[in-house]
């Protein structure tokens, strides 16, 4: 892959989560509770997140750990730390909605969480933040 292709790829992902988290951000009537009250697996895991003492503390979460993820991928700033973030909140994203083998109402097995989860886990091996990003100001530990 040249390293524009692995750019744009970071950019659109990153874009993708900041404006998905942005808009629940910017909504204050926006709440994980329909989607986690809908869990068809592992309800019990998920109905527990909806306790009036822990829901709010997931919907913060949710909202600001996209925004947070799609401003890290976009800046190139500690993209292989925040793409296992992101990979553990498609986890959370992909289980609920999980009848297996069926996902949804549209997808056998993968859908588009589990995609996600493989370009994050691609940028968390691959150091795509060093490309175009800032992560290539930073020492190469990071």
């Amino acid at each position: 892959m040249t390293s524009f292709s692995i750019f744009s790829l970071r950019i659109s992902m990153g874009w993708m989560f900041f404006y998905a988290g942005i808009t629940k951000v910017l909504n204050p009537e926006w709440s994980a509770a329909g989607y986690l009250g809908a869990a068809k697996t592992f309800n019990g895991f998920y109905s527990f997140l909806l306790q009036p003492d822990i829901l709010p503390i997931i919907n913060m979460v949710n909202k600001w750990g996209l925004v947070l993820l799609g401003a890290s991928l976009m800046l190139g700033l500690f993209v292989r730390f925040s793409s296992v973030l992101g990979i553990l909140l498609m986890a959370l994203y992909y289980v609920p909605i999980l009848v297996f083998p069926h996902v949804g109402t549209h997808s056998y097995i993968v859908d588009e969480h589990i995609i996600y989860a493989a370009a994050l886990l691609f940028f968390a091996s691959s150091r795509v933040g060093r490309i175009f990003g800032i992560d290539s100001k930073l020492p190469k530990f990071l």
